[in-house]
């Protein structure tokens, strides 16, 4: 393992303020750059290769502004029924997706990718996650969003706060997938990679 003093620069690429709460509770000294690319889905692109395809942009994209850092690219697309539910953007959008999303099971698709400039290689993994929604009335949507105005989050629903009421089941095999960046799957990239978390 490496230690911590020569330990190669950490990067988180994100704009995320979950992503990097999240990073924080590994204990490990990270810097945020936020990467500047397309998020569009490409034509036919199916949702994990759209997530899987971004994590890895975006993750290249800072590395090659902090040539030989390790650098950490997430990306997340939630799906039913096979097709991509994005970030609500306001109100009006994000209840019209509650209402399609009630009494059904989303599945959301956080993919991960550890670029290492050192070597100029990469470990990808995407994580499924599938949430089943509790089937509430139109008021207690409408009231929740008031609340909560999770409209930057895809599916409307943050899990870490008042989103969990409107959550009836959660099944993944890493609990903080859902809220966007998968801690297990990550700390076990992060060991490949030559880090550290129980230096004394």
């Amino acid at each position: 393992m490496i230690p911590t003093s020569t330990a190669p620069r950490l990067i988180l690429a994100s704009s995320s303020a979950y992503r990097r709460e999240l990073l924080e509770r590994l204990r490990l000294p990270f810097d945020v750059l936020v990467p500047d690319i397309d998020e569009t889905p490409l034509p036919g692109e199916l949702p994990e290769a759209t997530a899987l395809r971004l994590a890895r942009a975006k993750a290249e994209a800072v590395a090659a502004r902090a040539p030989g850092s390790v650098v950490i690219g997430s990306d997340q697309v939630a799906t039913l029924d096979g097709e991509q539910i994005g970030k609500p953007g306001n109100h009006a959008n994000a209840l019209a997706q509650l209402r399609t999303m009630r009494g059904r099971r989303v599945v959301f698709h956080t993919a991960l990718c550890l670029w290492d400039g050192r070597s100029g290689t990469a470990q990808v993994e995407n994580v499924q996650t599938f949430v089943t929604v509790r089937d509430l009335p139109d008021a207690e949507l409408d009231a929740y969003l008031r609340i909560e105005q999770p409209y930057d989050c895809a599916g409307s629903a943050k899990n870490e706060a008042l989103g969990i009421a409107i959550l009836e089941r959660i099944d993944s095999t890493d609990p903080t997938a859902l809220t966007g960046l998968p801690l297990i799957a990550l700390s076990g990239m992060l060991r490949q990679a030559g880090f550290s978390f129980f230096q004394q």
